[in-house]
């Protein structure tokens, strides 16, 4: 039993270990997308490759000369992706995303970081192995390790943690909630609206100057429109239905958007009232946030809670249910695991189970899952469900920050001195030692 437990100490406290293992997941990745089952690479070698063959060849720029799904910046790393050729297209995108989370990677288990930042990278691993190819075969992809170096910076250098993060939300929305959970429970928030309203001011600015117009903000006018997407928890109840053969429920290709919906009774009435739920839950949670910070909650123990509830609020509350929108968790828990350690296991756990769950529907089993294969909507219900027990656990904590009286519990119950200490953050003792003392 020793001799295993140092063996595996050995293995996993081997940066050359977690190097090879890196590149191994990725070449697992990139071989699922372009030869495994299903059709998990259709983005980008579809709508992606399209809209930037239209640039190149017609000279038409979605986002600019016309609307866009994404924001504006998210169309770089599609052309990027043609440097090698059209007929390479996947495979340079696969080398792109692959060289992005080696940046990220680095930044989280580069030499002085601590036994947490390591574990958070074995784990960010496993995720990316659990969660499948789609975990490097959308837009999404791109966003994540900018996101985790965003997180890293934050405490030494909060003016490019607010620019890193600003730019991947002008790549794919979601970050938006990072720097939200920033800004409640970190002392650096006049800094990080400072520097990200800077960099979102200069993208505009540039854009409007190449005669964008409002295609700059098209993004936001091209979500609100849509209706429930039959892997959005919200779309259960209807998918359920349909399987029941309910009279006109049913699946149905959105051919503006270019996802699978449902139709029934209700929905297009719940579709409207979504997008003010989400913003209503939101709220909610960035109240919790702002009051455990009144309780000096300290930004170890708030800011990876914080960010994993809005994070988790966004695709729980969200019509739009996208299988890459799991990815986003990960970032909240590579967080999470740097500074909290063992007090992160249970959202830890829950997300890899979501992700496993994930990977099942997406790309293995999504014909299925279209033709209303019981099993399948047994699995996605499962998903659905747990990613509002996720949630619960992200309220749970936050309420135990909020009791006035004493010093608030651990989220998973473990002792102060396991939990609430940043040692695992690549920071001297002088900036530990401050940071404990108040956020």
């Amino acid at each position: 039993m020793r001799g295993a437990r140092e063996a595996g100490l050995t293995i996993f406290g081997n940066r050359f270990s977690l190097w090879i293992a890196f590149v191994l997941v990725h070449l697992w990745l990139g071989y699922e997308n372009l030869h495994g089952p299903g059709f998990p690479f259709g983005d980008v070698t579809g709508p992606y490759k399209t809209w930037t063959d239209q640039v190149l060849v017609a000279h038409y720029w979605v986002g600019i000369d016309g609307p866009f799904v994404y924001p504006i910046l998210a169309i770089f790393p599609m052309l990027a992706s043609h440097l090698l050729g059209a007929a390479n297209y996947g495979s340079t995108w696969l080398c792109m995303i692959m060289l992005l989370n080696a940046v990220g990677l680095a930044a989280l288990s580069g030499w002085g970081a601590r036994p947490r930042n390591l574990g958070a990278a074995w784990w960010w691993l496993l995720f990316l192995m659990v969660l499948g190819p789609i975990a490097v075969g959308r837009i999404d992809s791109v966003t994540i390790p900018f996101a985790i170096i965003g997180m890293l910076l934050l405490l030494k250098h909060p003016v490019a943690a607010a620019i890193v993060l600003t730019v991947a939300t002008w790549i794919k929305v979601w970050p938006a909630a990072l720097l939200a959970a920033i800004v409640i429970a970190s002392k650096h928030r006049v800094t990080t609206v400072t520097w990200a309203a800077i960099t979102s001011a200069a993208i505009i600015a540039i854009a409007l100057t190449y005669g964008s117009g409002a295609n700059i903000f098209s993004f936001i006018s091209q979500q609100a429109g849509r209706g429930l997407q039959i892997e959005a928890p919200i779309s259960t109840p209807w998918m359920w239905a349909a399987l029941l053969r309910v009279p006109d429920t049913f699946v149905y290709f959105d051919e503006g958007i270019l996802t699978y919906q449902v139709s029934g009774r209700g929905a297009t009435t719940v579709s409207m009232l979504m997008t003010p739920v989400l913003a209503i839950a939101a709220l909610g949670t960035s109240a919790l946030g702002v009051l455990a910070y009144r309780r000096k909650t300290t930004v170890t123990e708030l800011l990876p809670v914080l960010s994993l509830a809005l994070v988790t609020c966004l695709i729980a509350f969200n019509k739009v249910g996208s299988p890459q929108f799991i990815m986003w968790l990960s970032v909240p828990v590579i967080f999470g695991i740097v500074t909290l350690g063992r007090g992160f296991r249970t959202p830890a756990i829950l997300v890899l189970v979501i992700a496993a769950l994930t990977q099942i529907l997406y790309p293995i089993n999504y014909y299925s899952y279209l033709t209303l294969n019981p099993l399948l909507v047994v699995v996605v219900t499962v998903r659905n469900i747990m990613l509002f027990v996720l949630f619960g656990w992200t309220i749970r904590a936050l309420l135990r920050f909020v009791r006035p009286a004493g010093h608030p519990e651990s989220p998973d119950d473990e002792q102060p001195s396991q939990v609430h200490s940043p040692s695992s953050w690549p920071l001297n003792d002088a900036e530990h030692d401050r940071l404990r003392e108040h956020p």
